[in-house]
């Protein structure tokens, strides 16, 4: 084996001189280091108390980076939005049947418009011709019956008495002062009039007392149910008046007021629905029909911001609002559906006059997680 130390030379001498070596060559590369500038941070977090935080920057570390303020404009006095055509359920009502029996011919259908007294339905029951003749004999005894004056006091309680079970049992007025003689048919004809909405009657069924025979609604007032978002209810009130348009009629104008609205907001849309009862001149409008609504309201005012102010994460809008030079405080806000291009509305977290961060705003966002990191 061939050493690569001079002869003679010690081994514990070599150890030494390599040693001594190596202790010079870490001094050099300390010494180099110590020649290269360290990275410095270019923001850091302030803590202001009661989790209050601002974001620190150094001058210019985001060149980028540009600064807009929050503002307040005028919104006009007319609330725009889409709504549906419904019947008024106040106006809507059901014809049951009062008797047991079997239903024999059906006169109306669905969709169709009927009047009151009109026939719709031919009804067989045993019930009803007993009723008849009941009340055809408390008739018949009546103008013969000689006696002292409580004895036709009860002729005429009994007549009553059998003209008032017939009307009971749905039988008109109208109808009860034709009656000739009991019949086991019955034709039976519309207390009100309308549109037929729903045909529960089919011939040759049973029936029975409470059962829904028809449900007939008008159309003389209709309904419409609009949404409105939760940032405009301040701005409607009951009896306003409004416009609607569809696109059946696009060149008529119905006109109407505000009815009902509603005491809840969808927690999904932020919105909540108002009826409104328009005025059907012609039975125009037809339930299910899609308008376009005007409300006439107050003027009110709307607080906007760049969209590019905005950094979304998670389920939520955040903004980087300039509290002092170079310090920037991270605000959460609520938004708003907005139509002018560029702007978002917000309803919560700004005020006019506020400066926020448009340009760089996502480089601003890394920079706070990036602070986080660094004091964790």
């Amino acid at each position: 084996m061939t050493s690569r130390f001079p002869k003679g030379m010690p081994i514990r001498c070599a150890a030494l001189l390599i040693t001594a070596v190596l202790m010079s060559a870490c001094e050099q590369s300390r010494q180099a280091n110590a020649t290269i500038p360290q990275p410095t941070s270019i923001a850091k977090l302030e803590h202001q108390g009661s989790d209050h935080e601002l974001l620190e920057l150094q001058p210019g570390a985001l060149p980028d980076m540009s600064l807009s303020s929050v503002r307040a404009i005028q919104l006009p006095a007319i609330l725009e939005t889409t709504g549906q055509i419904a019947f008024d359920d106040r106006r809507v009502a059901n014809i049951i049947s009062r008797v047991t029996g079997r239903i024999e011919d059906v006169h109306v259908s669905q969709w169709d418009f009927v009047r009151r007294g009109q026939p719709i339905l031919t009804l067989y029951s045993p019930e009803l011709m007993t009723a008849e003749a009941e009340y055809l004999q408390a008739k018949a005894a009546e103008p013969i019956l000689s006696g002292s004056a409580d004895q036709r006091q009860f002729a005429t309680s009994m007549l009553e008495a059998a003209r008032r079970k017939l009307e009971l049992l749905g039988v008109d007025p109208v109808q009860i002062a034709t009656i000739k003689s009991a019949a086991p048919s019955f034709v039976m004809r519309a207390r009100i009039s309308g549109t037929v909405v729903q045909n529960l009657a089919l011939r040759g069924s049973a029936i029975r007392p409470g059962d829904v025979l028809y449900s007939l609604g008008t159309l003389d007032d209709v309904w419409v149910t609009a949404d409105i978002y939760e940032d405009e209810v301040s701005r409607v009130r009951v009896g306003q008046q409004l416009e609607a348009v569809t696109a059946a009629y696009p060149g008529e104008i119905f006109r109407g007021t505000i009815d009902r609205i509603s005491p809840t907001v969808d927690p999904n849309t932020h919105s909540l629905q108002v009826r409104c009862r328009i005025n059907n001149p012609g039975h125009k409008l037809k339930p299910q029909m899609l308008a376009r609504v005007r409300i006439m309201v107050p003027a009110g005012h709307a607080i906007i911001t760049p969209l590019d102010a905005l950094v979304f994460e998670t389920d939520a809008y955040f903004v980087y609002v300039e509290t002092e030079p170079d310090r920037f405080e991270r605000r959460r806000v609520s938004v708003a559906s907005w139509s002018q291009q560029g702007y978002a509305r917000i309803t919560r977290g700004l005020k006019p006059g506020d400066r926020v961060v448009t340009g760089a705003t996502m480089q601003m966002n890394e920079l706070w997680h990036e602070a986080h990191g660094e004091r964790s």
